[in-house]
């Protein structure tokens, strides 16, 4: 295998992909724009790992927010500043299912819905 991508559809692409560039610190890789400022294909770099965002269209019908996909980000201890700066920039408008702070298998853990529908999981 050359590599594993995790992929989510959102309305708003270009802004999502502002969101996650500043909450991730991540890097714009390949990437094809929509005449919009959406996108129809990019490559995030989150930590090594690629989060493709694209814009969901009218034809993607069977997009139920925030249940298809959970993507979990799993931090080093010693990143829970990590942790802690995504989930200030993407809070906004977020449904929190789980504030940040310690859980069952974390001293550090937030779960939620932010305001694309893509569901997360942060956590050292």
């Amino acid at each position: 295998m050359k590599r594993s991508m995790m992929q989510v559809y959102v309305k708003g692409s270009g802004e999502a992909v502002r969101m996650y560039l500043k909450a991730f610190n991540a890097t714009l890789g390949f990437n094809i724009k929509n005449a919009d400022d959406t996108f129809y294909h990019s490559e995030l770099d989150i930590c090594g790992h690629t989060l493709a965002v694209d814009e969901a269209n009218d034809d993607n019908d069977k997009i139920i927010i925030g249940n298809t996909m959970h993507l979990w980000l799993h931090y080093d201890e010693e990143n829970k500043n990590m942790v802690k700066q995504a989930y200030e920039v993407l809070k906004k408008e977020s449904e929190i299912l789980f504030p940040l702070g310690p859980c069952e298998f974390s001293p550090l853990c937030t779960d939620f819905i932010d305001k694309f529908g893509v569901r997360w999981c942060l956590f050292v």
